[in-house]
């Protein structure tokens, strides 16, 4: 599974981010998944290889503008591109609203269908040919949700080697052993799938957080997680000056929360502005919240970058892809 930060600011963009975006792909697909529509995501997808029309579904955590204050703009760039295919909008109440009163006002037509489907109510599920996607209740000033994407399973494979060793020759044969079909060798011995089917990989799961101020709330969810793409605004130096009343996690949390998960990998985002890639002498640099969260966290920890892409291979191993300027023409 891919993840491509669009953007990784909290509230507002600074010079070096834009506010909350992220595109969710399996693996080398065109067709993709977003995570949140801050401001201007559209133009952030000018630089990445995912394209509107590829666009499977939509998934919003909650209603705050700097997660979906892109929306209106996205959804008229497809248009405007000749979208033709519904696309399904998943997200909590208000975004439904939000987006037909602002077609509305601008009298434009959407000639695709837009299927909204509320992910605040407990009994959501969504579901396509590639992954299984369920939300999950967290902690912030509005109705906030958590979803975790389940890689469908991947069905099991032959093992060339030991169809070889039983000199089965490729053909119609192979097909019924794939299809769970017991076949006649041969030397007429009796051939079961199980000698020959390789064992499939195991199914990736990647959760992905929105504004949440108690990350222990998703350690039933984290279970069997591969990543958590979760929210660090703050250090907990920062939350003691800013108090607690925005209702965001810091490092801390998150790593401690991944940490009781025995979580493979946290991937850290939605940083404060206060906080700077390049920081000069007088500035706070993004490295604190790393510094943070590995005091109570073990595991893998990468600190998120807009344009930033990351794969999350077959065997569990998290791979950096470089960035989306250099991928255009892959």
């Amino acid at each position: 599974m891919r993840l491509t930060f669009l953007g990784t600011s909290a509230g507002a963009p600074t010079t070096e981010r834009n506010v909350t975006a992220l595109a969710v792909a399996l693996d080398d697909s065109r067709s993709w998944y977003l995570v949140d529509c801050g401001e201007a995501t559209q133009h952030r997808l000018l630089h990445c290889r995912y394209t509107l029309s590829r666009l499977k579904a939509i998934f919003i955590t909650h209603v705050h503008g700097d997660h979906i204050f892109g929306l209106p703009g996205l959804l008229s760039a497809a248009v405007m591109q000749g979208r033709k295919d519904p696309l399904t909008i998943c997200a909590p109440e208000g975004v439904e609203l939000f987006i037909r009163q602002a077609f509305a006002i601008s009298t434009q037509d959407c000639p695709f269908e837009l299927i909204f489907i509320r992910s605040d109510h407990c009994e959501f599920s969504y579901c396509d040919n590639d992954v299984t996607v369920t939300s999950h209740g967290l902690s912030h000033r509005v109705p906030s949700f958590a979803y975790r994407f389940s890689e469908q399973a991947v069905p099991p494979r032959l093992n060339e080697n030991k169809m070889a060793a039983l000199g089965i020759p490729q053909g119609p044969l192979w097909g019924q052993l794939q299809r769970g079909e017991a076949i006649k060798g041969s030397d007429g011995q009796v051939i079961f799938p199980e000698q020959v089917l390789a064992l499939p990989p195991k199914k990736r799961v990647v959760v992905v957080g929105g504004d949440n101020d108690q990350p222990k709330l998703l350690s039933h969810v984290l279970a069997e997680a591969d990543i958590l793409v979760h929210e660090a605004t703050f250090t907990e130096a920062a939350r003691k000056q800013v108090g607690s009343q925005w209702m965001h996690s810091t490092a801390k949390q998150v790593a401690k929360a991944a940490t009781l998960a025995a979580l493979p990998h946290l991937i850290l985002t939605h940083f404060s502005g206060r906080y700077r890639l390049n920081a000069k002498p007088e500035e706070e640099s993004v490295e604190l919240l790393k510094l943070e969260a590995q005091r109570y966290y073990q595991g893998n920890i990468i600190l998120a970058e807009d344009f930033a892409t990351w794969q999350l291979q077959r065997n569990k191993k998290l791979v950096s892809l470089g960035y989306c300027s250099k991928q255009l023409s892959g």
